[in-house]
């Protein structure tokens, strides 16, 4: 199993961690992994995104020109990126924050509210791992368990009480999301 993964946003949506810990959850199961990001110098409303690849064996380059799953959360990052989804691939954007939807129709396309659901919520910190169940949903490349000792990892200690919130963002994101095409 090879799974290479990009996903894109603002600066301060948590794309960095979210490709952070899905590294992490491949680690934990035993594969190789890349971990790529990429950002602007003003980070927080900058754009950002990150290169995740999980595989089960060696990784020859980091470097993609396309992916086998897009997840984009604003507009701008679906226009960039829509067109580098493998035909077969899968797409997942924000419908939330993504107007203009996808036009490709070789492509599995999911559509998942996460900011409309965070912010109506107050759970804007849990943003990302709405985004994160919805794909784990559709692309199972890890399981909840993994996910959140990934989480644990990249958490300060101090901040290890937040997982049971994190937890059920995770949950939330698989019921949210909806295929579209």
């Amino acid at each position: 199993m090879k799974e290479e993964i990009i996903i894109s946003g603002f600066g301060g949506q948590g794309v960095l961690s979210m490709g952070k810990i899905l590294a992490y959850a491949g680690l934990l199961q035993g594969q190789e992994v890349s971990w790529m990001p990429s950002y602007g110098p003003e980070q927080r409303g900058g754009t950002a995104n990150v290169t995740v690849i999980l595989s089960d064996e060696r990784i020859s380059s980091p470097v993609l020109n396309t992916y086998d799953t897009v997840v984009v959360l604003n507009q701008p990052s679906l226009e960039r990126f829509e067109s580098k989804v493998k035909p077969g691939g899968t797409l997942i954007f924000d419908g939330s924050t993504v107007h203009a939807l996808p036009t490709r129709k070789d492509i599995n396309v999911y559509r998942i509210n996460a900011t409309e659901y965070a912010t109506a919520n107050n759970a804007s910190k849990t943003l990302n791992m709405i985004v994160l169940g919805g794909l784990m949903k559709v692309r199972p490349v890890t399981t909840i368990d993994k996910v959140l000792l990934g989480l644990k990892k990249s958490l300060p200690e101090r901040h290890h009480h937040l997982l049971p919130m994190n937890e059920e963002a995770l949950k939330k994101g698989m019921e949210l999301i909806e295929k579209i095409n």
